[in-house]
This record gives C-alpha cells, sequence and structure tokens, in this order.
C-alpha cells in the first residue's frame, strides 16, 4: 500500500453509507481517510462518540479517534466522497467543486442535470466527459454521481442486454431491504413480518436513472417495495427486446461482461462485473449480496415469461455497490482518467473525459 495514498474527506460519513465508506477505505491502495465531516449535531466530536458504528467489522482504531468536521465548512481534502441526504448535497457539493474539490456523490440532488455525468464506471465511462464543461472545471473542481442503489445493480444487466438485442421497453419489481432507508429510516414494528409497497420518490428514479446511464429513453413500469431483509435489493426485470433471445444465450452472454478500461484497472471494480447463477432459487440476499466483496450484480432466474422476451432476477448490495463502494470507484476513475489531481488542474485525459 502507497505512503502516498490521496486523502480523502468523507460528507455524512456518521450514516451507513459513510460507515461503509470508512470500512472499505481502510485497506484501499489508493486513499486514505484524510477529514471526517457530519451534520451541526456531531461537528467537534470525536466520530467514535457521535456514530453509531452499525457494521460487523470494527471500526478501525485510527479512525474512531477523528474529530468531526462540519460538513459546511472547508476541507484540506480536494477529493470529496459525499454520503449526504439530498438537501445538504444541494447546498454543499456546488460549493466545494467552486472551491475546486472533486465531489463524487452518492446523493440523487444532481443526477438529472444534464452537465452531471450520471456514472458506473464499468457501464458508462465516457460519461465522465462531461465535468469538463461544469461552471467549476477552470478551477479544478468537479461533481460526479453515482446512480440509485438499485439502478446500480439493473444498470450492467440492461447496458448488456441493450448492446446484444436492444431494449424496446422494460418492467422491474423491487424488493429492497430495510438498510436502504437509512439507520434511523424503519421500526422493527414497522417491518416485522410485513412488506411495505411503496418507497417516496423510488419509482420515478429508477426508470429515468436507467435511460440516463443507458444514453436513450427506455420505457420502463416499475413498482417498488420494502422488504424485511437487511441488506440486498432483489428486481424482477422484465424486457420486451429488439430481436428474439434465448435464455441460455442471455445467461452465456452476461457471464462474459467484463469492466472495458479504464474500469477494469480499478481497484474496487471487480474482474467481472456480473455473477450469473444457474439455481433456480438464486439470487438470494443472503447467500449472494457479499459478491466481489459487494461490488458483484447477482443475477439469475434468466427464462421467458409470457408477454415479454426475456426475465432476469437481479441481486445488488445496496450499501456497497449500490452506494459506498459505487461513489468511491467513481472516485478512482476521476484519478485514473486525469479529472482529480493533486494540483488541481486538469491535465489531458481529464479534459475531453474517460
Amino acid at each position: 500500500m502507497s505512503a502516498d495514498r490521496i486523502p480523502v474527506a468523507i460528507l455524512g460519513a456518521t450514516g451507513l453509507v459513510g460507515q461503509h465508506m470508512i470500512r472499505i477505505l481502510a485497506d484501499h491502495p489508493w486513499f486514505r481517510i484524510g477529514e471526517l465531516a457530519a451534520s451541526d449535531a456531531s461537528t467537534g466530536h470525536v466520530y467514535r462518540d457521535v456514530a453509531r458504528w452499525a457494521l460487523a467489522s470494527e471500526l478501525p482504531a485510527d479512525i474512531a479517534g477523528m474529530a468531526v468536521k462540519a460538513s459546511h465548512g472547508g476541507f484540506e481534502s480536494t477529493l470529496v466522497l459525499s454520503a449526504l441526504p439530498s438537501e445538504p448535497a444541494r447546498r454543499e457539493e456546488p460549493r466545494l467543486a467552486r472551491m475546486g474539490s472533486v465531489v463524487c456523490s452518492n446523493a440523487s440532488a444532481f443526477r438529472m442535470d444534464p452537465d452531471v455525468p450520471l456514472l458506473v464506471p464499468d457501464v458508462n465511462p465516457g460519461a465522465l466527459s462531461l465535468t469538463a464543461g461544469q461552471p467549476w472545471a477552470t478551477a479544478g473542481g468537479a461533481l460526479i454521481t453515482n446512480p440509485n442503489c438499485t439502478v446500480a445493480g439493473l444498470a450492467p444487466v440492461m447496458a448488456a442486454m441493450e448492446a446484444h438485442w436492444g431494449i424496446e421497453s422494460a418492467t422491474t419489481v423491487t424488493l429492497q431491504a430495510m438498510s436502504g432507508a437509512g439507520i434511523d429510516g424503519l421500526s422493527a414494528l414497522s417491518m416485522a413480518g410485513n412488506v411495505i409497497p411503496f418507497i417516496p420518490g423510488e419509482e420515478e428514479k429508477i426508470g429515468a436513472e436507467s435511460s440516463k446511464i443507458l444514453g436513450r429513453d427506455i420505457p420502463m413500469a416499475v413498482t417498488v417495495n420494502r422488504v424485511p431483509v437487511a441488506d440486498g435489493h432483489l428486481a424482477h426485470l422484465f424486457l420486451r427486446l429488439g430481436k428474439p433471445a434465448h435464455p441460455r444465450v442471455v445467461e452465456e452472454a452476461l457471464r462474459s461482461v467484463t469492466p472495458a478500461p479504464p474500469a477494469r484497472d480499478l481497484p474496487t471494480i471487480p474482474s467481472r462485473t456480473l455473477q450469473v447463477l444457474s439455481p433456480t432459487d438464486r439470487p438470494q440476499p443472503r447467500l449472494d449480496v457479499q459478491a466481489g466483496n459487494g461490488m458483484k450484480v447477482s443475477v439469475g432466474r434468466i427464462r421467458r415469461v409470457p408477454g415479454y422476451d426475456i426475465a432476469l432476477t437481479v441481486l445488488v448490495h445496496n450499501l456497497v455497490r449500490g452506494a459506498a463502494g459505487a461513489c468511491i470507484a467513481n472516485a478512482e476513475l476521476a484519478v485514473a482518467a486525469g479529472v482529480f489531481t493533486r494540483e488541481g488542474k486538469r491535465g489531458r485525459s481529464g479534459e475531453q473525459g474517460a
């Protein structure tokens, strides 16, 4: 591990996504945690005293004693990972970009802005070129977003299907884990033995964000459910295709999906994007959510169904591939492509994008 690792600031460090960022960065070969920031209630306190550490792994000792800064302050680290909720993200992320920081955001606030990349490094790395046209680019700043946690799983599968067969329309039904609601999001009483067939704001994000990542408008019917599962969003995906597709051929095509350069050289991106499972009862969150350290998307139940050309079941770790890991992978791509440099000036690849 390089002693010359790049310091990063984590905004929203006390929440579940922020905690996963800390866990992933504990032994990251490129990055180290330089600063932690959270709400005003946590500012000035030691991290261990204000973060309810909810992960199975231990809180790293060197992070536990760090002082928490205010998210609305300034930072020595010019590479920023934001796990802020949408409203504070809308205030703070552009401010930091104007100051010359490269901000990689997990928030939904700017995902659909036309000059902001909605980026999945092993699906659409070329979207990074949008940062060259952002108003803070001349100052060395950039704002980069990763998608909604369910879309992070659907996008690699849909991109492969689009490339091979073309997608005419899609329907998806999701079963989303409790952790997607955040550390204080749901009570045990509300979820025990229960399914909630609505998540505010979720359905409209999935279709719009999927279309932006794939580069064209794909009609998509979406219904979402919150289920009593700790981690892992499951999505049943039904596709109408431009060309006929046999399930066995689809399975072979999905097994062959690998990241294109430069994503294949990023530390957080697995060498195989998808884990394709043949048993008819897979994927399952309990068995498959940790595939590839939580960064692989699992796919199974590939079959024909009436009214559609193909159906698939997709599983994504909502807090890793769907949030913390996705944000870190975007930061890795920003470094690899020259959008982020220690000097705060863009090189040739940063001007042209990935």
